[in-house]
This record gives C-alpha cells, structure tokens and sequence, in this order.
C-alpha cells in the first residue's frame, strides 16, 4: 500500500477493489439487498454515492449494474428492478448511512418546497473572482458545488487474556468453557459502551508520544469532528469478537452563511478553513487505512463481586475518506 502524507498523517492507502459499472442499454435503476434478513430497495444514483469504503464492505467482490443475461428480464413492470443480492453488512448501520447521506443532501441542495445552502452559494461558481486561490471552477474546487462529508469506520477486533486461576480455558479442540465465553462476551460489552471517537488514539498518543497521529486527530477536528465526539453507529458483529463503528460528519469548509440586517443570505469564505477542507481532498474516493493494537487492564466483575482484572487487546482498524454528494 502507498504512503499518503497528510500533516504527516499515518494513514496509507487502501487497496480498491472498484464498483464496475457496465453501461448497458439495459442498466439497472435500482437494486434490491438483503442485509441479514432485512430487505432495502435503492436506486442506483444512491448506492454509487455511498462511500467506497461501504460498498467495499456490501460487494467485496464488485458489483455489476446492469442487466447481464435476458434471464434477469421477466418482461414485467419489475424490469427497473435487479435480483435480490444478498449482503453481509449491519442493516442498522446502512440505515444509519442512507439517512445521514439524503439529509444531508437535501440541506445542501434543497427539496422541492425548501430552498437549500448550494442556491444561496452559487455565485461563488458563476461569479467568483478569477484571481481566488481557490478558483469560481467546480473542477478546481468541487467543495462550491458538493455537499462533502467525511467518513471515519473503526473496526475493532479485540482478545481478551482471562485470569491465571485456569477456570477459563479452552478444551482440545479449541472450543471455550462457559467462563471463557462469559469473559469475551463482557470485554465485549465494555467496550461497545467505550463510545468516544479519539479517546483510544489519544491514549497511544500519550504512550508513544506520537506526533503524526496527534496531527491526524487535530486535522479531523479541525474540518468537522469534536474532540469529545461519539460514535454515530456502533455495534457487535455476529458470532464474532469484532465491533464495528461509523461516525458521519458534513466538512467544514470555510463556506460561511449568515443573515444580513436586512434579512438577505450573505455568503462568505474562510479561505484559511477552506485551506483545511481542501487538504481532505486527497481522500475523495480513496479511502485510506490506519491499524493500531491498543492494551488496557480492565475489571469485568459485576456489582459486589470481588474484582476480576483481565488484559484485553485490540487491534483497530481506522479507514478514512471523503464522499461528495
């Protein structure tokens, strides 16, 4: 994976496996997916807006958005609709995102009956000055003409080191005891409930006193994040001592409204906040990853039980990018 330096950011790049599209005279306009029982029907323009780090996630394989036999066809009124692909993804957590997305789609670009923050702005496009920095050129500076949002997952993957008194174990095969998978199924739970974004980077960075990553958290609070931010979705995997996490945040772009004392819609520039935004660039649709193991001392024993200290590991895995809607 190549390096990408951002304020020496260490974070690299991930390898993408690209959503092919395939335009054929017949292209699919929306697709059917079952995620984990639970069914959602979206167009087409939505899921190519979804960050690619989801649709990595939801087609690891690729996805192909056009019809590739007749059999796909039963000549009926369903012919806009594709065959039901079935996905292992958290339907709570796609929710989370389709909603967040068309939200913030509409304050951008507003709805029928509301007026959004892109037609109050779009003289920055149509008459900007030709001697800007940033230029009046949407391909210059697609932040005048795009909503951005910034995408940070975590996926954490923990292990938890049970107590020496050997009551917690594994037989033969492998398999754990009923104390063992009571001891994992707590270090679950304490850290399902640890929901602040940066409190694990922060803890690394005071360990090893590094700068870059210090610069990462300031850079992200920077354009949009908080330092005391949650989680927007957070969640156990099934089956499985992993949990994954999602926070969606709109960049700050140094793009300014404001009322005026008359009542009109001012709009200014921050060029030192937009400086910032655009930096964030370089992980439009390339997202980039960051892997760390965090060690802490937890006790796991319930209310008037004598403590009950363990080790528990984890390796986290940040990706972060930008989407523009």
């Amino acid at each position: 994976m190549a390096a990408v330096s951002l304020n020496n950011s260490p974070i690299t790049q991930v390898s993408q496996t690209p959503v092919q599209t395939n335009l054929q005279p017949q292209l699919l306009t929306r697709l059917l997916l079952d995620l984990r029982g639970r069914r959602f029907s979206v167009d087409r323009e939505t899921i190519m807006n979804l960050p690619e780090s989801v649709l990595l996630c939801l087609f690891p394989n690729g996805l192909v958005l056009s019809r590739q036999s007749a059999a796909l066809s039963d000549g009926g009124d369903n012919d806009d609709y594709e065959e039901l692909y079935a996905v292992d993804f958290d339907p709570e957590c796609f929710s989370y995102v389709l909603t967040f997305f068309r939200n913030a789609s509409e304050a951008f670009y507003g709805t029928p009956t509301s007026p959004g923050l892109f037609a109050a702005q779009q003289h920055l496009v149509e008459g900007g000055s030709p001697t800007s920095d940033f230029g009046p050129s949407p391909s210059q500076n697609p932040l005048l003409t795009k909503q951005a949002i910034i995408v940070l997952r975590e996926e954490l993957e923990y292990f938890s080191i049970p107590p020496k008194d050997g009551k917690a174990s594994t037989n033969n095969d492998g398999i754990a005891n009923q104390e063992l998978i009571e001891i994992k199924r707590k270090s679950g739970d304490y850290l399902l409930h640890r929901r602040n974004i940066f409190t694990a980077l922060q803890r690394n960075v005071s360990k090893e006193n590094n700068v870059a990553e210090q610069h990462l958290i300031d850079m992200l609070c920077m354009s949009g994040f908080n330092r005391d931010d949650e989680w927007g979705y957070r969640a156990m995997e099934p089956s499985r001592c992993c949990i994954s996490s999602i926070a969606l945040v709109l960049l700050k772009t140094g793009i300014i409204h404001s009322t005026g004392a008359t009542g009109e819609k001012q709009v200014t520039i921050d060029y030192a906040q937009m400086g910032t935004a655009q930096k964030l660039l370089l992980f439009w649709r390339k997202p980039a990853r960051k892997c760390w193991w965090d060690g802490i001392e937890v006790s796991l024993a319930d209310p008037g039980e004598p403590e009950k200290c363990i080790k528990l590991w984890a390796r986290r895995v940040w990706t972060l990018e930008l989407s523009l809607v």
